[in-house]
């Protein structure tokens, strides 16, 4: 998010400097790794024009790069057919339910076994986003338009200049100060330590540990699986929600995780396999043996396990608005809890921080039909769980 929100800045001619806390396209945060999801399906409405809002972006930057990071994919969800948040996000992506066995389906809707009382719906707007190569393409946009990105250095304080209402000042853990006239945090799993220290308010982003798992494909489906072939994304809705990108960095395997895990503490996690592990593998396990039997090896569980964490709110909801209060006012906007969802939308929720930054409001966001009210910090006032639903 800050290197899109970077990028947004110095494409307007502002002067910006990106402190990274660790190196360059580390591997210790949420942005990391070979593969995102992108889809427009999702069970709010106030997503949907987020992320059309963020391809358009995405296209822009690759444009201006020279390369591509997003490759096109169909998506599909499946899940009970009573499922209240399947059934809105099938209305809001304006997906297609797939005809029984039989009918006109695609060639791919094969590798799935859809159990009794499940439906099936698939749409064109998915994708999958390389995502340390996302980073650095936009970190190098960033620096071309004349930004300078420093890396290795932790920020640990925000305060205004006393005297000097209009200026900022960032302090790092080395001892050095930077200033400006705007500040744009974007910390993730740190946001809720650092916001504490500054402002002494409680922001509950919920650092989470999860785990991406590859899958064994079986022989003679390897490139069924591919994005080549035109296999989908997809999201499993029900008890457990399952969410898959199609074979294409590892060959021969198929990336198949459950959304969520245990809280974590960011800074002291076991890097081996984290806490929880088995809960967050043999739901997938049980998963890909009830609806892709056929198709993928469960036996001795995924070939490859990576760490990754989430920034959780309660709702699921992002955090985008300005830190606010007497000392900071609309100079210090912050941007968190992306909730294990964030990424696709990175160039747009990057866009929409700096044009707050800039200009007090998000120009772009309003004539994109995008609705910031859902993401205020103010939700959480007198309500913990925000803008949490049913679904």
């Amino acid at each position: 998010m800050g290197s899109c929100a970077a990028h947004a800045a110095a494409s307007r001619g502002a002067r910006v400097l990106l402190l990274e806390r660790f190196d360059l396209l580390h591997h210790r945060g949420s942005s990391h790794g070979e593969s995102r999801t992108i889809r427009d399906a999702y069970p709010q409405p106030h997503y949907p024009p987020m992320v059309r809002l963020a391809r358009r972006l995405w296209a822009d930057a690759q444009r201006d790069a020279g390369y591509d990071v997003l490759t096109p994919a169909p998506h599909l969800d499946l899940g009970p057919r009573d499922d209240p948040a399947l059934l809105a996000t099938i209305a809001n992506g304006g997906a297609t339910e797939l005809p029984a066995a039989g009918g006109a389906r695609p060639a791919w809707a094969d590798a799935f076994r859809v159990p009794e009382g499940w439906t099936a719906a698939s749409g064109d707007l998915g994708g999958v986003i390389k995502a340390t190569k996302a980073v650095a393409m936009f970190q190098a946009l960033a620096a071309k338009m004349g930004a300078v990105v420093r890396d290795r250095v932790e920020v640990v304080d925000i305060a205004r200049k006393q005297g000097e209402g209009t200026t900022i000042v960032v302090r790092t853990s080395s001892g050095e100060e930077f200033h400006g006239a705007k500040c744009i945090v974007t910390v993730g799993a740190w946001t809720s330590k650092l916001v504490k220290s500054v402002t002494g308010a409680d922001l509950p982003v919920q650092p989470l540990h999860t785990l991406i798992c590859y899958w064994k494909i079986k022989p003679g489906y390897e490139h069924e699986l591919t994005t080549e072939a035109g296999f989908p994304t997809f999201a499993s809705y029900g008890d457990t929600w399952i969410y898959s990108t199609p074979s294409m960095e590892y060959p021969g395997l198929i990336k198949i995780s459950m959304h969520g895990g245990p809280p974590c503490n960011p800074d002291g996690r076991d890097w081996a396999i984290g806490p929880g592990e088995g809960g967050l593998v043999d739901p997938v396990a049980r998963w890909i043996e009830k609806v892709m039997p056929g198709h993928v090896d469960t036996a001795g569980g995924p070939v490859l396990r990576l760490p990754c964490m989430y920034s959780m709110t309660p709702d699921e909801d992002f955090v985008i608005d300005f830190l606010g209060g007497e000392e900071f006012g609309r100079d210090v906007v912050v941007g968190a809890g992306f909730s294990g969802h964030g990424f696709k939308m990175a160039p747009a929720v990057g866009r929409i921080l700096a044009e707050m930054a800039l200009d007090g409001e998000a120009r772009t966001a309003t004539e994109a039909g995008v609705e910031l009210q859902h993401f205020r910090i103010g939700r959480f006032e007198g309500n913990p769980m925000g803008n949490a639903t049913s679904f």
